[in-house]
């Protein structure tokens, strides 16, 4: 019974295929699926992911390990979708007893984005006027970097200012950074050798190509995705631990 049972196990183990690593194509035909198909709206997934961004955030950064004694962080955020999803981060870091500040220096017209900027001013959340080319001050004043700025949809090869002077100086922090989904400057289908260098990577419904060789912490914030767009990727995805919306890869 126990050669049985020990057979049965190595089988299964053998079947166990591997985590998927999207490209920009299937990211985005999975989006338009959640959205046309399954009736999600574009505000309730940017909150979902927003706030599992912070959850990450907390497990990876937890108030007591912060170095500085106020639990500052820079949440820098994009024109498109990916700074909605900062934004949305920032808001719940702030009820969850940290201290975020926002860079948000090209606004988006879209009054989803405008909703959620809303929100952040009436929780008090500052925002920056302009960022420090002073790299020091920066790296005195936070504890960490959170890189919301160009998401999947960016196209890397022609990134418009200020966000290439922003990852010049990201570049050259000390702090950790945190990037959401996919690094600022980063290609989605593979990895950047001159990109910024996050310490942190939030993928978003599952990883993204460039994520394969990603040597930090790796979180993946996808729970809510319907089982038959699971199967129909063969997204292969972790089994999350208890109730959590998270798992660290």
């Amino acid at each position: 019974m126990d050669k049985m049972n020990h057979s049965s196990a190595e089988a299964e183990a053998e079947t166990i295929e591997p985590l998927r690593y999207l490209s920009k194509g299937e990211a985005a035909a999975i989006e338009t699926e959640l959205l046309r198909d399954y009736r999600f709206g574009q505000q309730q997934l940017v909150e979902i992911w927003g706030q599992a961004c912070a959850l990450a955030i907390t497990k990876a950064y937890p108030l007591s390990s912060l170095a500085k004694k106020q639990p500052t962080v820079l949440v820098i955020c994009g024109p498109e979708q990916n700074g909605s999803i900062g934004l949305v981060c920032a808001r719940h870091l702030r009820m969850f007893e940290y201290e975020p500040t926002i860079y948000h220096p090209k606004r988006s017209p879209h009054s989803l984005h405008q909703d959620f900027t809303v929100q952040c001013e009436k929780m008090d959340i500052p925002f920056l006027s302009y960022l420090p080319t002073e790299v020091q001050l920066i790296n005195d004043a936070y504890n960490l970097v959170i890189d919301a700025m160009l998401g999947p949809e960016a196209d890397c090869a022609n990134i418009k200012e200020p966000y290439p002077g922003i990852l010049v100086t990201l570049k050259q922090v000390k702090i950790p950074i945190v990037s959401v989904d996919v690094p600022s400057g980063w290609d989605v289908e593979e990895p950047s050798q001159d990109g910024i260098n996050p310490d942190v990577l939030i993928s978003l419904t599952a990883p993204k190509k460039c994520a394969a060789g990603f040597s930090g912490k790796h979180f993946l914030a996808g729970r809510f995705l319907p089982y038959d767009i699971q199967k129909k990727y063969d997204l292969n995805l972790p089994d999350y631990p208890g109730t959590d919306c998270l798992i660290e890869l």
